[in-house]
């Protein structure tokens, strides 16, 4: 087996910076695209569905059909994970999904914001519903044999660490390149062009560029070269029920959930908190973005000597703390915080959470590695590939629970009067207010909270003393 060069590295970390320009995209700009605040409204915004609780009384349609999708993303990545697992094509078992997906994935991502209705209507609803379904499979497709790499390429806990950073890097900026949308919508506005063309322009450029990157690994890495895993064997369920067998995996998903819902809940409020909260411009959101990557890149090279001194878990839990105090910082932001200027409340809130991200973005997919080896000289077979897919599993488990639970505490402070009111005189009204905001940010820290004291039963020591037996050549 080949040696994994910095040159194979970055290979495969391009296909995250192109995943991930996508996902930021859905993530940041799905429910401000669908449940425009006012804000937006008075920039040109139009409601396309329903808006408001009218589910139930207590959901709002573009929560149920995001929440929903999500699920259906969760429920699909075992799915994916197994056929992977046990695929036997002669390019290998992860390369032919990646190539296959790529391409429907960024088709998929641009009709999800092309509603055909231009106004509230229920043919936008289902077209949502049916567009979303299709991006999570499709992104599933791609980026759970993607991850799965993570564990396969590496020969060594250095490799793994550097290949880990590469993607984190590629994925803080791919997220980051998301958060320019307004800079290049607001430049389509300022030349003429109605918003939500804008808009839509503005996610087809962005859909392309994120492609092409997707396509980078999928053709400039020989998976065979660095690999040599047999197949699996087993059927989906069989070889999940032996995945979440594994107790140091249970305890990490458990925090994972617990993670990724507060911190879906933090994102998809972010252009909330800035116009809303802060009373900032919405181009604000890319520069607290900007600010937030720089910042945690400059951290990069720490995180990787203090995981190697201190151990993964230990940062981990800290990253927990540090993204309390954000989240924290975030609920009180604005008038609440009004002896400090809103200017600087935005760089408090950026130079707080650089270093958590910082740490999320490194270690997290490192333990999985790490769980998923020493499983594999435990039982003798090798399922990474399910081992990510039930992780991720997990991960929009939480997400598709943010998003239902998102968009419902969004409206506290806004009744239902004021939305059959404005209905019925056809007018736009806000899907979201400033308290709701607020007990978004709050519920996020408290997640947070709960997932490092989660955290905190892993056994570590474990895990790593099994595979540095193999790594020393140790039976």
């Amino acid at each position: 087996m080949k040696n994994l060069t910095k040159g194979k590295m970055w290979c495969y970390a391009i296909g995250q910076l192109g995943w991930s320009i996508i996902s930021g995209l859905i993530g940041s700009w799905l429910v401000y695209f669908y449940q425009p605040n006012q804000e937006a409204i008075n920039e040109g915004m139009i409601s396309l569905i329903p808006q408001g609780r009218v589910v139930l009384g207590i959901l709002t349609l573009i929560g149920l059909v995001t929440a929903l999708g999500r699920v259906f993303d969760a429920v699909t990545d075992p799915l994916v994970g197994n056929w992977s697992d046990n695929c036997k094509h002669k390019l290998g078992r992860r390369i032919p999904f990646m190539r296959w997906a790529a391409i429907p994935l960024g088709l998929v991502f641009i009709l999800v914001f092309c509603a055909p209705i231009h106004g509230v209507s229920s043919i936008n609803t289902v077209w949502l519903f049916v567009t979303v379904l299709a991006y999570y499979f499709l992104i599933t497709c791609y980026c759970t044999p993607y991850t799965s790499l993570l564990a396969e390429l590496p020969h060594n806990q250095d490799e793994k660490l550097k290949l880990s950073m590469c993607i984190s890097l590629t994925f803080i900026v791919g997220t980051c390149i998301g958060y320019t949308a307004p800079m290049i919508w607001g430049a389509l506005i300022g030349g003429g062009m109605e918003r939500i063309p804008a808009m839509r322009i503005t996610f087809a450029i962005l859909s392309i560029i994120a492609t092409i990157f997707m396509l980078v690994p999928a053709f400039g890495i020989n998976e065979k070269d660095y690999c040599e895993a047999t197949p699996s064997n087993s059927n989906m369920m069989s070889s999940l029920a032996k995945t979440f067998k594994n107790k140091d995996f249970r305890i990490f998903v458990g925090q994972d959930i617990i993670y990724f819902f507060g911190l879906a809940m933090f994102q998809t409020g972010l252009p909330f908190f800035v116009t809303s909260l802060l009373q900032l411009p919405e181009s604000m959101t890319t520069i607290m973005f900007g600010g937030l990557t720089l910042l945690s890149l400059a951290y990069y090279p720490f995180v990787t000597k203090m995981a190697a001194k201190w151990g993964k878990k230990k940062l981990l839990i800290a990253a927990f703390i540090g993204f309390v105090l954000t989240f924290g910082f975030t609920a009180l932001s604005g008038e609440k915080l009004g002896f400090i200027p809103v200017a600087a409340q935005a760089v408090i809130i950026v130079v707080l959470g650089s270093f958590p991200q910082a740490i999320f973005g490194i270690i997290p997919q490192t333990i999985v590695a790490d769980i998923a080896l020493e499983d594999e000289v435990v039982t003798g077979e090798s399922r990474s590939g399910m081992f990510y897919a039930a992780r991720t599993f997990a991960m929009k488990l939480g997400q598709s629970l943010a998003m239902l639970m998102f968009t419902s505490l969004a409206t506290i402070g806004i009744s239902e009067s004021e939305f059959i009111k404005a209905a019925s005189e056809a007018k736009e009204t806000a899907a979201g207010s400033p308290l709701g905001y607020r007990i978004v940010a709050l519920v996020a820290s408290v997640c947070c909270i709960i997932g490092g004291l989660i955290m905190a039963f892993f056994n570590e020591k474990k895990v790593m003393e099994t595979i540095a037996k193999v790594e020393n050549g140790v039976e």
